[in-house]
């Protein structure tokens, strides 16, 4: 049987250029060689394709079945290359244009959970070149968050406990995003919880994330090695049940496919949870949640990429049943 023809396309223009690079050698790792014949497609910091790019027409690829792209952040997780992938007619794993788009800016997720009656934190908007610190002081109590709307990994990112520290947190977000997010701080615990799947999503076991820093930010995701993960989380049946729930309707609500790592916090003085954040190409690193916690569910790695796989070429085939003309 000849093996499917796997493109993983890694790298990109982005802040996580370098995650992105380890996620990927994950996922080739992971990959079994009987069944795929792996195709890797770097795109460097300058946005060359190396060996060469996918075309964006039907047909124009033949070497390709599937692409696998593990993107994050800006031109990968946004829907600029999966609009480039429909345009080439390719299947692919992941979500679509509209999914990717809306969940990578976290003020339309927030829009639209807020739309569906799902739990999101009180926020503000500043534009780059347009905020004034007398704008947003006193509007919401201290500390607060200043995030780039456009970016991940908790790159860009500040907490604000005064006044007089925000004028310079909305310019380090503003190096990455002309919208920025100012969000309530919310005091207690983070968590996060796996969700797979095309018309029919699941929920995986949600994990606890226990920052060696003050927050979860980039150090301590991908360099220091201290946080620690409980999974599964430290959560009675109900509650655990319930932050499923909240995970599937989150990704229901941006319309995703395939798979998102739906980020979640639990307010310690209120007990109230809250939707933090969705992301729809989520890390596959070896220190990675999203496959670690689909693994406590009783997938291991391999298999979750085979049923990505499967997810993304199931979807590419019910869209050629589309009609585009009359």
């Amino acid at each position: 049987m000849s093996r499917l023809r796997v493109a993983v396309i890694c790298g990109g223009r982005s802040g996580e250029h370098e995650i992105s690079l380890r996620s990927a050698e994950s996922v080739i790792a992971a990959m079994d060689s009987d069944r795929y014949e792996v195709r890797r497609i770097l795109i460097t910091k300058e946005g060359r394709w190396q060996p060469g790019p996918i075309l964006p027409e039907p047909g124009a690829n033949p070497g390709i079945d599937v692409v696998f792209p593990v993107l994050h952040g800006t031109f990968g997780e946004d829907g600029t290359i999966q609009g480039l992938l429909e345009l080439a007619a390719l299947p692919y794993v992941g979500a679509g244009v509209l999914a990717s788009s809306v969940s990578m800016d976290k003020e339309v997720m927030k829009r639209l959970c807020m739309e569906r009656g799902l739990p999101v934190t009180e926020y503000l908007v500043a534009r780059r070149g347009q905020f004034r610190r007398e704008d947003i002081c006193g509007r919401m109590p201290y500390p607060l968050f200043v995030k780039p709307a456009n970016l991940g990994s908790s790159v860009g990112i500040s907490k604000v406990k005064a006044c007089e520290d925000l004028s310079a947190a909305l310019e380090i977000a503003a190096q990455y995003d002309r919208k920025i997010l100012v969000e309530r701080a919310i005091e207690g615990r983070e968590f996060e919880c796996s969700v797979m799947g095309n018309d029919e999503p699941m929920a995986a076991v949600p994990c606890e994330i226990l920052p060696s820093r003050e927050f979860y930010d980039y150090e301590d995701k991908y360099l220091l090695n201290q946080a620690q993960t409980v999974l599964p989380a430290d959560l009675t049946e109900e509650q655990m049940r319930e932050m499923r729930r909240l995970a599937v309707a989150c990704y229901q609500a941006v319309e995703c496919e395939g798979m998102a790592r739906v980020d979640f916090l639990r307010e310690t003085a209120t007990g109230n949870l809250y939707i933090n954040e969705i992301n729809t190409v989520p890390g596959f690193t070896s220190i990675s949640m999203f496959p670690k916690m689909w693994e406590a569910a009783g997938i291991p790695y391999p298999k979750l990429i085979d049923r990505l796989i499967e997810l993304a070429l199931e979807r590419h085939r019910e869209r050629q049943a589309t009609r585009y003309e009359r």
